[in-house]
């Protein structure tokens, strides 16, 4: 019998079917799943919540995170997943403005939870607590308890509203139109992105690697579950745990970053041979910038495998596969079906082949606002098309190269660098595991090219050692490409999405000074 997609009518035609796996091994059924999401999607219409009203949370990989998606896709609702390393000013700022009017967080993050609430005033009938009590809030478990686990009437379809990261300022919200679409209709588009990755409904095994609140781990993982596989949820990455939990769940699909790569290479032979890796099928992955050295040694590790993707909280994007990249190494793939991808320069004119500009696309997901927020939305759109600040080049074959972000371009001289291109070089010698190149103050040309180095284990750091690194650079990147100086640090400021925050690192060198980028 050939399975359905979308998560509801799996859920009918395969109740008993594992659906997720929470962090510490507990097995939830499809049945479990819909029965606790339909409880839910109850208790926020009782609660007076109506069509394109919003809902706010703050928790880890969680199972209730999945409860709220699927209970708000089904009543049309907006949900917000708020990143959870965040203050709880940071907190206050995204709940009150995406006017969130019920906000659920689990007791991990309590504190953050509780003075977000207290700063916004925010009235306790509308704050709910996963995993223990949290002073103030009611409970999520008992609120559920409270109503039916039947299907709520007047289906409507719902989404995400994601906000950006924010590492310019205050984060953005992503919102899209909603409809007044059949959730399962919806369901089942969203289960087509995985054939974009060759991944067929039925049985298969996704592994969460990163937080569900970042819009790949959850757009990702989210759409298998639409196509009936199991979400095994990781609470914190590990590189191991990762090799163990492919080989006991067999996963066949998983999204991933670089840096992920990078630590998983550099585990012992001994420790990378004791686990089978061949139920691997899809490893999916973007957010940052690839060493090649470590995406060709994964694909001799565990096969052509590994699908690279270019696209943003806004949408996107372009693809590679494996056979793509080995073709075209560096590139990050061609438009998906019904997107497009146009360069343009400064001025608006669109560019020809191998000239690097702002890099403008569609999304095959429809048009998107920023919340609240017209003239930066005004400002990323260019005839149909929107930019999220990179700059990149289409080959004469239409294949995407990136080259970096516009806001870390360095101009030294009149001339532009781009980090990525340095970060990429340094990357691969022995010594390093990971590094950060931007541009810091330099009276005479404007900028120069500051990197700071994060060393391997057991690598001690010194003046030889940087002179080493410079010799490096010097064999493999022209001389105005250079960094001027290095300096080594513990370790970069990443977050688990593998996005790295240079402006944590820039800003120090540049105070006092004004950066005109």
């Amino acid at each position: 019998m050939s399975i359905k997609t979308g998560f509801w009518a799996i859920a009918k035609q395969h109740p008993e079917r594992i659906a997720l796996v929470s962090a510490d091994g507990r097995e939830y059924t499809y049945q479990e799943v819909d029965d606790r999401a339909n409880r839910l999607s109850n208790a926020f219409r009782e609660m007076g919540l109506g069509f394109r009203d919003h809902i706010a949370i703050l928790m880890h990989n969680d199972p209730a995170w999945i409860e709220c998606f699927l209970a708000i896709n089904q009543i049309g609702l907006y949900m917000t997943p708020i990143n959870y390393h965040l203050t709880g000013p940071e907190v206050a700022y995204i709940v009150d403005n995406c006017e969130a009017k019920v906000f659920i967080a689990h007791a991990r993050h309590a504190e953050a939870a509780q003075k977000a609430v207290q700063e916004l005033n925010y009235d306790p009938a509308y704050c709910f607590s996963v995993g223990g009590e949290i002073p103030g809030f009611q409970s999520y478990d008992d609120l559920l308890a409270k109503h039916s686990s039947e299907a709520p009437a007047d289906r409507k379809a719902g989404t995400l509203m994601l906000y950006t990261s924010g590492t310019t300022g205050r984060p953005k919200g992503v919102k899209r139109e909603l409809q007044e679409g059949n959730p399962d209709v919806v369901a089942t588009m969203a289960g087509m992105l995985g054939a974009l990755f060759k991944l067929q409904a039925g049985e298969g095994t996704h592994l969460v690697t990163g937080p569900l609140y970042h819009a790949a781990p959850g757009g990702f993982g989210t759409a298998s579950m639409h196509l009936g596989h199991t979400m095994v949820l990781m609470d914190k990455w590990d590189a191991e745990e990762t090799l163990r939990l492919i080989d006991q769940y067999k996963v066949t699909v998983s999204h991933m970053v670089p840096t992920m790569f990078e630590r998983l290479l550099h585990l012992p032979e001994a420790v990378r041979s004791k686990y089978d890796v061949s139920s691997v099928q899809c490893i999916i992955h973007g957010a940052a910038p690839i060493n090649p050295e470590t995406k060709r040694k994964m694909i001799e590790w565990w096969g052509p495998v590994l699908f690279e993707y270019y696209g943003a909280t806004e949408g996107g994007g372009t693809l590679a596969t494996s056979a793509d990249w080995l073709e075209k190494p560096g590139t990050c793939g061609k438009p998906w079906p019904g997107s497009q991808v146009k360069i343009f320069d400064d001025n608006g004119n669109e560019l020809g082949p191998n000239e690097p500009g702002h890099v403008y696309m569609s999304s095959m997901v429809g048009t998107f606002e920023y919340h609240k927020a017209p003239d930066k939305t005004a400002e990323s759109f260019r005839g149909g098309l929107f930019t999220v600040g990179d700059i990149g080049m289409l080959d004469e074959d239409g294949w995407l190269f990136l080259c970096d972000r516009a806001k870390d371009l360095i101009i030294s001289g009149g001339v532009n660098i781009y980090p990525a291109e340095v970060e990429k070089t340094m990357i691969e010698h022995p010594k390093v595991s990971d590094v950060a190149v931007f541009g810091i103050p330099n009276d005479e040309w404007g900028e120069e090219v500051k990197a700071v180095v994060q060393l391997k284990a057991g690598v001690e750091e010194s003046e030889a050692l940087k002179e080493e690194l410079l010799d490096f650079c010097k064999e493999r990147l022209a001389k105005y490409k250079l960094p001027r100086s290095i300096d080594f640090i513990d370790e970069l400021p990443r977050l688990d999405t593998g996005k790295l925050y240079k402006r944590f690192l820039r800003d120090k060198y540049w105070e006092g000074r004004e950066r005109k980028i």
